[in-house]
């Protein structure tokens, strides 16, 4: 029998605070002469800090607001002695980094207002102040305004250089403490998909890759993006995705190629994705090349992420059928693929880095690679096939077959040049004059991308399995790669997302799942829990120490991997218009459930196993045509609606 769930029985797992004013959960820790600080979570009374002299200690109490949050911290004084006592606030998304200087503020990248914390000088009256960009007096007393953060340490004291506006001594009250929540608040009753299966753990780890992603959606605002020359009035005041709530606060477009699935599959907010890759398209430049983000003014040098522009571009029509969007960057396409990346390609017919001016050009980890790197080519070859796909919803034939048939020679260019027969994958790039290494990213999109024939794939992701597994995930090089630090102990789950897709299509279901435990279950279980990191170091650690983004979009994966592979439900046309329901059931699941937004409606899918082997799957379409797969064993008979369907001789 179908087990019955509660059409909100998923509510439990979502992780969104109920409203925009959020309170902290408990006090962490207290320093000094800090009185009543549990008045802070309980709402009674008032905490007092009190410093009669410098020479005592710092009163100081750091509150857990219990998760990552972004926003806006606000602290309503209820009074404070005369002088003006100073108020420093620290923040952090871990303890590990909680110390009297925050883990990161827009100062480490170039707004040089404040010394690593926050400052205010605290009234005398009662007075609510809500931490924002600048000074209160010239270039005294200044704060950053927004922050990503977990903890916040509130301290009685003042900088030297602030007086005499503050005091590092004194009184001040405070009656409560919150944050103003700015980013996409994903209650339950946002959501527009949802994800369930008989292992909770996969389960909640859906949901808190949701939520980290929600973190990284709201309105850009010049006063919050990264200072790096980031900011911009055509994205001004419009929904983006953000690389993360903490840094840096820009739109990159490879980190879309999850981020924006992810919110395809979660809310119904996929302008945030379109804005940020509309614009990114509105400042390409005349010879074809897109920028990666508005950083640095739109000139970020990146080999690699047009092409992720290309990706996530189709992705998002397939999910949403805006083939006005289609339509509109069609030409910003052609010229991406018909003059930029034929500017960097060699009589090999592969791309190669240093062609054209591009030695100085990175990529998403800004890796010294260059020549013919499979992970570019790899990637090309994807872009071009997804580009094929979007000619053809146009019904530009000739663009299509164009593309279409470059991708097939670049398959066969990259298998001829770029396979290592000794090992069984493919190298990382065909410049091998400081070593052979061979690479996470370009096996796995290799794979992903159809490069690879069945034998190859196999290989390659054994050798992964064998070379690159730690109790952390699997790391992205199998060698030492100069200039980049802990190369083979370095594990990032934006580039592990294609590899775990590649293990899916590759029918390796199991092992996707064992290294999803690895690797979201090791991020889960470690401070700030919930939200996942933008990379993971040697023995676990922040790949960046405190620098470290701990809530990031890119490292998303685990919705779509859960949500297109395990559940199985694929868009293959514009808005739905055709699809796939192929479900891969790791055989530790006994069934899932879960739902994707169309622009028809809801798409349904559940699969249940049941005894003697038996596996049934219901599927509601609201729209289209589609196909669906179902696991078939030899001597095993399919039914639809009870009835017999011929099928002729069953894979095992």
């Amino acid at each position: 029998m179908w087990l019955t769930l509660h059409p909100s029985s998923w509510h439990q797992y979502t992780r969104a605070p109920a409203s925009r004013h959020v309170q902290p959960k408990k006090v962490f820790n207290i320093t000094g002469n800090v009185q009543n600080a549990n008045s802070l979570t309980t709402g009674r009374g008032f905490a007092t800090f009190i410093r009669k002299s410098t020479s005592d200690p710092v009163p100081a109490l750091t509150l857990d607001f219990g998760q990552d949050v972004v926003g806006y911290p606000q602290i309503a004084f209820a009074g404070a002695s005369n002088n003006t006592p100073g108020v420093r606030l620290t923040f952090s998304e871990t303890t590990e980094y909680l110390t009297n200087v925050s883990d990161f503020t827009r100062s480490d990248n170039g707004d040089t207002i404040t010394p690593g914390n926050d400052q205010f000088a605290v009234p005398s009256q009662p007075y609510t102040w809500t931490d924002t960009n600048g000074c209160l007096y010239g270039n005294q007393v200044c704060a950053d305004g927004l922050h990503g953060f977990r903890y916040l340490r509130i301290a009685l004291d003042a900088l030297d250089s602030d007086a005499p506006h503050t005091s590092p001594n004194g009184t001040f009250r405070i009656q409560d403490v919150s944050l103003q929540f700015t980013a996409f608040l994903g209650t339950a009753d946002t959501y527009t998909g949802y994800f369930e299966c008989s292992d909770e753990q996969l389960t909640q780890w859906w949901f808190d890759a949701a939520y980290t992603n929600e973190l990284c959606t709201d309105h850009f605002r010049s006063s919050d993006v990264d200072p790096r020359n980031s900011s911009t009035p055509t994205l001004e005041g419009k929904l983006v995705l953000l690389d993360g709530p903490k840094r840096d606060r820009d739109p990159y477009v490879g980190d879309i190629t999850v981020s924006g699935r992810t919110s395809y599959l979660t809310h119904d907010v996929a302008e945030a994705a379109k804005n940020v890759m509309a614009d990114l398209a509105d400042h390409q430049r005349s010879d074809g090349w897109i920028p990666p983000a508005s950083i640095n003014d739109y000139t970020l040098p990146l080999f690699d992420y047009p092409l992720h522009w290309v990706v996530s571009g189709w992705e998002y029509v397939l999910y949403t059928g805006d083939t006005d969007y289609a339509r509109s960057y069609f030409e910003n396409l052609v010229a991406v693929l018909d003059r930029w990346y034929p500017s960097v390609t060699d009589s090999n017919n592969l791309l190669s880095k240093g062609l054209n001016g591009t030695d100085g050009y990175g990529d998403y980890a800004f890796l010294p690679r260059t020549a013919e790197v499979t992970y570019y080519n790899a990637l090309y070859v994807l872009a071009l096939k997804y580009a094929s796909a979007w000619a053809t919803a146009l019904n530009d034939g000739a663009s299509s077959k164009r593309w279409s048939d470059r991708a097939s020679v670049v398959s066969s260019a990259i298998n001829s040049h770029l396979w290592d027969a000794s090992v069984g994958a493919y190298f990382d790039s065909s410049n091998t004059t400081s070593g052979v290494r061979h690479a996470q990213d370009g096996n796995s999109i290799s794979v992903l991308a159809g490069v690879a024939d069945r034998s190859r794939a196999n290989s390659a992701l054994q050798y992964l399995s064998a070379h690159n597994s730690r109790f952390y995930g699997n790391t992205f090089y199998d060698g030492s790669l100069p200039g980049v630090d802990n190369a083979t102990d370095r594990v990032y789950a934006f580039i592990s997302y294609f590899e775990l897709q590649a293990r899916f299509v590759a029918n390796q279901t199991d092992s996707a799942i064992e290294q999803i435990d690895r690797l979201y279950g090791w991020m889960s279980s470690n401070d700030p829990g919930v939200t996942f990191w933008e990379g993971i170091g040697p023995n676990g650690t922040k790949y960046e120490q405190e620098f470290t983004s701990l809530s990031h979009g890119w490292s998303t994966g685990i919705v779509p991997l859960l949500s297109n592979y395990v559940l199985g439900i694929n868009p293959t046309g514009p808005g739905f218009q055709t699809w796939t329901v192929k479900p891969y059931p790791p055989s530790r699941l006994s069934w899932a459930k879960g739902q994707v937004a169309t622009p028809k409606g809801p798409f349904t899918a559940s699969w249940q196993k049941q005894g003697r082997g038996d596996f049934v799957l219901d599927v509601q379409a609201p729209t289209g045509q589609g196909t669906i797969s179902v696991p078939v064993g030899r001597g095993q008979t399919v039914r639809i609606d009870g009835r017999p369907v011929s099928i002729g001789e069953a894979e095992s």
